[in-house]
């Protein structure tokens, strides 16, 4: 099985496959804190790592991942240090740059992954500026939102992803086990009794106004068995859409 990954392969390769009318999925995450017991690429590494393996598994749906977009919204995240930031019309900017360029490669699907909760409602806002300015069809998702139903059941103490929490430090016990301080998860845990609630009212707030750890959730509920869990059900979910992009 060749590569799906777009670093992988020959400009003859792409090339060739811009004119099948691949799908090319652009993965968007973050480099921010992850509390005390995981690194700050923890978003870079799942939503690449799920990507992957949903493009491995789309059938005979023809899928190329790009390289990943590791910087994104998370001014929320500075407070606790280790983080990187982009402003809005950056942000959009550079989106719209890679855009550009993988139009100007003879690509016209392109769906965006995003594996960063602070990217959400900037992803949302530009979708009619990229169909406006690009000849591109853009669609967006978050792979987390898009598994959530099969993600509940496999958890304790959570509904789906929260921060640094119990599915994140299990799936980073699968996609990167060496980097999880395992002697600093016994303080991983934070905001335990956050609920979610209908926002009526809008303010940025900072992280360290919810959890003094950095961690919403609780990481020391997590363990490899279900890391695989949940990077399956996160690989099928997008797998899913993939295949009903090529369908369609």
């Amino acid at each position: 099985m060749s590569s799906v990954l777009w670093m992988d392969l020959t400009a003859e390769e792409l090339r060739a496959k811009a004119a099948t009318d691949t799908i090319v999925v652009l993965p968007v995450a973050s480099i921010e804190q992850h509390g005390p017991h995981l690194p700050v690429g923890v978003d870079t590494i799942l939503c690449s790592g799920v990507c992957k393996a949903a493009a491995e598994r789309a059938g005979d749906v023809d899928v190329v991942v790009a390289p990943t977009l590791w910087c994104g919204m998370a001014e929320h995240h500075m407070a606790f240090g280790g983080t990187f930031t982009f402003d809005i019309p950056t942000y959009r900017a550079v989106l719209l740059a890679f855009l550009r360029s993988i139009e100007r490669h003879g690509f016209h699907r392109v769906l965006i992954v995003n594996g960063h909760g602070g990217n959400i409602a900037a992803l949302t806002a530009f979708l009619p500026d990229f169909a406006r300015e690009t000849r591109l069809h853009v669609e967006a998702t978050t792979y987390f939102m898009l598994a959530e139903a099969a993600l509940g059941p496999l958890l304790e103490d959570q509904k789906g992803v929260q921060h640094a929490c119990e599915v994140e430090t299990s799936m980073m016990m699968v996609l990167a086990p060496g980097s999880v301080r395992e002697p600093r998860l016994a303080g991983a845990f934070g905001a335990l009794d956050r609920a979610p609630r209908r926002q009526l009212v809008s303010r940025h707030r900072s992280f360290h106004e919810m959890t003094e750890t950095g961690v919403v959730g609780d990481a020391r509920r997590a363990s490899a068995e279900k890391g695989r869990a949940c990077l399956d059900a996160c690989a099928e979910a997008l797998a899913g859409l993939l295949r009903e992009m090529g369908r369609a």
